[in-house]
């Protein structure tokens, strides 16, 4: 079968047809398995990317998963800690919501909160350094994620910045990575991935 004869036929989708996302429909599912590819090769940008900092943004990703496994957390758990930062390559001013939006159809509310609200949990930490307030996180106060969100921070991200730290290499995370992005949990295609 040709390139042409494998894409749909329609200008607009309201031109659309049965066949037409047939079509699509078999092109989105190997693509959509192939997420987990594609997540790894972009945490892997953050490779040799320091910042300012003690360590490079991959080793502070790695670093932090690696104190969250020590520390007992969960599989999602610790692949949320491992991405928390991925989005510091495309998201210079928003990087918790980029990290956030990749994990949200993939981990409970809980872990979705602590990736979208770490960086201002994070503040605590250096804000004041910067003329901002520390205490930012305090508008969060009563969320029934802020202390989740506060201990992320405080017992794993904050404390990955040691360059002496043995942590463990990305290759040991991806059995991970792979299996919490195998199937969604929260999406609205989730009915159509079952019937696939």
């Amino acid at each position: 079968m040709n390139e042409q004869a494998q894409r749909a036929g329609f200008r607009s989708m309201d031109e659309g047809t049965q066949e037409d996302w047939a079509i699509i429909g078999s092109h989105f599912f190997p693509f959509a398995q192939a997420l987990p590819d594609r997540v790894l090769a972009h945490l892997r940008l953050l490779d040799g990317d320091y910042g300012g900092f003690p360590i490079d943004r991959l080793q502070h990703s790695l670093q932090t998963a690696t104190r969250a496994h020590r520390g007992g957390e969960s599989e999602p758990y610790v692949v949320m800690a491992l991405l928390h930062d991925i989005g510091d390559t495309l998201g210079s001013y928003n990087h918790p919501e980029i990290a956030a939006a990749i994990l949200k159809p993939f981990v409970d509310e809980k872990l979705h909160w602590i990736a979208e609200h770490h960086g201002v949990f994070q503040g605590y930490y250096f804000f004041h350094y910067l003329g901002m307030n520390r205490d930012m996180r305090e508008a969060f106060r009563g969320h029934e994620h802020f202390e989740d969100t506060a201990r992320f921070c405080e017992l794993y991200d904050q404390s990955a910045f040691d360059p002496a730290y043995d942590s463990a290499p990305l290759e040991f995370f991806e059995p991970m990575v792979r299996r919490v992005f195998e199937r969604p949990l929260n999406t609205i295609y989730r009915s159509v991935g079952e019937t696939a």
